[in-house]
């Protein structure tokens, strides 16, 4: 990716926050859901030269859970006729689950297992219609699946930029994000429209030390964007400094993230760009290791010059 596609990235990001808040939450759904389960299915990838044991086993892992979703949904199917059409939906998920397992046995050929991908988002699909209104999906399977689309989404994407353009990206969608959150307030309201439809675009997680409001526990998000953000810049700063730096960056990351949001908990702030709060902890450190190299490289060509004279 040059620098001018990824200003492009940055922008196209930004106008598409901008029109979700006009679009009818179906549609919305029909959007994510489909996206995520694109996503998903590249998965197979991943599975081109797997041992056929872990391909088994990673299948019989989907089979059971397909019957347990499908016995959860005929439990339920009395009180709601849906309940009926998911219990053979779920059974029939599982049903296929335990074909790609005898499959895999007498699989000779050495072809893409492209069955490897339709289970994760088939699945998918089934556990969001199955408990998106119930207290397992928030916060419990919405963040598990919001940490696996951020992880997908940091290995699909995270190969597209250059170190140079990190710093273009990076810049560009900070400034954004602070103006879509703190001035037009857009990125907020996009989020709460989407995340009230229980899609997994924000990760939650209860604050430490706990603290109970009327409503009940009080929640920290961060949207998966942020972790996107954060993702990238951890990546390329261990392919540029090495494992050292890479964790110290993320590390310091992570302690911004949290002073933020501690002076955040205790202000009337409220939403607050999660980018700002990423960057001020990752830029520190890789301009003090730029800094540290940019001073050895000096010294030592100030030693060659001398002892060439």
């Amino acid at each position: 990716m040059c620098a001018s596609e990824a200003v492009l990235f940055v922008v196209l990001i930004g106008a598409l926050v901008s029109i979700v808040i006009f679009v009818p939450q179906m549609a919305i759904m029909a959007i994510f859901l489909f996206s995520y389960c694109t996503l998903l299915l590249k998965l197979h990838y991943f599975f081109s030269n797997t041992h056929k044991r872990k391909v088994q086993l990673f299948c019989s892992l989907f089979g059971i859970a397909g019957l347990a979703a499908g016995t959860f949904a005929g439990l339920h199917m009395f009180a709601n006729g849906f309940m009926f059409c998911e219990a053979v939906a779920a059974y029939g998920f599982a049903a296929f689950a335990f074909f790609a397992v005898a499959y895999e046995q007498k699989r000779t050929e050495k072809r893409e297992r492209w069955y490897l991908g339709v289970l994760p988002s088939a699945l998918f699909v089934l556990l969001y219609s199955l408990y998106v209104h119930t207290p397992l999906w928030f916060p419990y399977l919405l963040d598990f699946s919001g940490v696996i689309f951020a992880v997908l989404i940091t290995l699909y994407l995270g190969s597209l930029f250059s170190w140079k353009n990190v710093f273009i990206f990076a810049g560009l969608l900070t400034a954004i994000d602070i103006v879509l959150v703190l001035f037009t307030r857009v990125m907020v309201t996009a989020a709460n429209q989407v995340a009230g439809l229980g899609l997994p675009v924000l990760i939650t997680l209860p604050a430490v030390p706990l603290i109970l409001t009327e409503r009940g526990l009080q929640y920290m998000s961060l949207g998966l964007g942020d972790f996107f953000f954060a993702g990238i810049l951890a990546t390329k700063t261990l392919k540029k400094f090495g494992g050292r730096i890479a964790v110290v960056s993320t590390v310091t990351m992570c302690l911004s993230f949290a002073i933020f949001e501690a002076f955040l908990m205790n202000s009337q702030w409220g939403a607050f760009p999660g980018t700002l709060m990423i960057i001020c902890g990752w830029l520190p450190i890789v301009a003090w290791k730029l800094l540290t190299d940019r001073k050895t490289k000096d010294r030592v060509e100030e030693a060659e010059t001398k002892i060439g004279c």
